[in-house]
């Protein structure tokens, strides 16, 4: 990996110098835009609403349109005097229990290494943090945006997630919400069941991109001259007339799928223990 950002996190005197690196990476399947005909990319050009003419780099500026379709122009100079921190550094502001943030604040996350001179306040740090239960909030300046951000510790790094402000999280005012809902004690029983029946340990490595594998074979397929099948669509649920009797299927149905799991599992070798090998059937002689 290489890193995006150098600075130090500012803890009461200590100052702890690290680089910052992108701790996700999107595996979506990027296309480009091209000619049907001979797979030219498409290419396009910046050009003037008001003249037409094709518009170099070094004549465009940020222009902020008002609501009467006026544009103001902001020149270099005018965000040279914002009160953006350019100290590059990630100053500790609070410690709090992570459950007191809600996780619809969380942009991005990101990992914090120690440049060698600062390891040892780095893992004092790491380790006071990790035995205290909570999170550090932090505030940090990134690519001309300064965030909020938590501090917290995943397999010994410093993982940074900046956090969006309040007025960045929309309010989820559905008309619903107004609404009076009957909820029948035996459903609410039945729906808590079914919660509980599904209950296991997250396993991440459990789930796959289906999309992307699928996509990725037609691609594969493409390359190399086959016949491409789409595969058949996925029947169309429809909603449950009577919630009761859905809730009691899908009880059963989690049950059901448990146990198969489990025989499943019973089956399979132990880890490290090798399959007994299959009988070949002789060939019969015509």
């Amino acid at each position: 990996m290489r890193s995006i950002w150098k600075g130090a996190i500012s803890f009461g005197l200590v100052t702890i110098p690290v680089k910052l690196y992108p701790a996700t990476e999107q595996k979506d399947v990027t296309f480009h835009q091209v000619h049907r005909t001979d797979g030219g990319r498409i290419k396009y050009k910046r050009v003037c609403s008001v003249d037409g003419a094709e518009v170099p780099y070094g004549e465009i500026a940020k222009g902020y349109e008002l609501p009467t379709g006026e544009v103001v122009i902001l020149t270099d100079e005018d965000f040279a005097e914002l009160p953006l921190s350019t100290s590059r550094r990630i100053d500790v502001l609070q410690f709090t229990s992570a459950d007191q943030i809600d996780p619809i604040y969380f942009a991005k996350s990101y990992y914090l290494e120690p440049e060698a001179q600062g390891t040892k306040a780095y893992v004092l740090l790491r380790d006071a943090l990790a035995r205290s239960g909570r999170v550090a909030v932090v505030k940090i300046a990134l690519r001309q945006r300064e965030s909020l951000a938590t501090l917290r510790v995943r397999d010994g790094v410093f993982v940074l997630e900046t956090m969006l402000w309040p007025d960045e999280v929309r309010e989820a005012a559905f008309p619903f919400l107004k609404e009076t809902v009957e909820v029948r004690p035996q459903e609410l029983k039945m729906a808590e069941s079914l919660i509980e029946t599904m209950v296991e340990d997250f396993d991440p490595t459990a789930y796959s991109d289906a999309y992307r594998e699928a996509l990725q074979q037609v691609i594969e397929a493409k390359v190399a001259g086959k016949e491409v099948v789409a595969p058949e669509a996925p029947a169309e649920e429809r909603p449950a007339v009577d919630l009761m009797a859905a809730l009691r299927a899908s009880v059963e149905a989690a049950k059901r799928e448990r146990a198969r799991a489990a025989r499943q599992a019973e089956q399979e070798p132990a880890a490290g223990e090798e399959k007994a090998p299959r009988k070949r059937r002789a060939k019969r002689s015509a």
